[in-house]
């Protein structure tokens, strides 16, 4: 799972790049004299397209982000669980080290020589 996010994540990396691409073409058709429509028109509607993609797995990725931050339960992520195993050894110590300071507490009203 975690491969695949990451796959996605150079794909998008990929289209980035096809989109600068397809604006540095435009810019450069555009400083012709005579621009070729045509050429312009594939190219607005490759970065369009490009953008549209972008803009989708980037989305996806945030909402999975999203997910694991808020403790959802979600595909293939054992974050929640090891969360709340260690916020659970975490309560654990803070009991154990109160219950200590207690003992001593007691021992000390119940010890007659001091």
């Amino acid at each position: 799972m975690a491969n695949d996010r990451l796959r996605a994540l150079e794909d998008v990396e990929k289209e980035i790049a096809v989109i600068l691409q397809c604006a540095g073409n435009v810019v450069l058709e555009l400083s012709k004299e005579k621009p070729n429509a045509s050429l312009l028109d594939r190219q607005l509607s490759q970065f369009t397209g490009a953008v549209n993609r972008v803009e989708s797995e980037l989305s996806s990725q945030i909402r999975y982000l999203t997910q694991v931050a808020t403790g959802q339960p979600h595909e293939g992520s054992t974050y929640s669980a090891r969360k709340d195993c260690q916020m659970a050894l975490n309560r654990a110590e803070y009991a154990r080290v109160k219950l200590g300071e207690l003992g001593r507490t007691c021992e000390v009203l119940l010890d007659p020589q001091t």
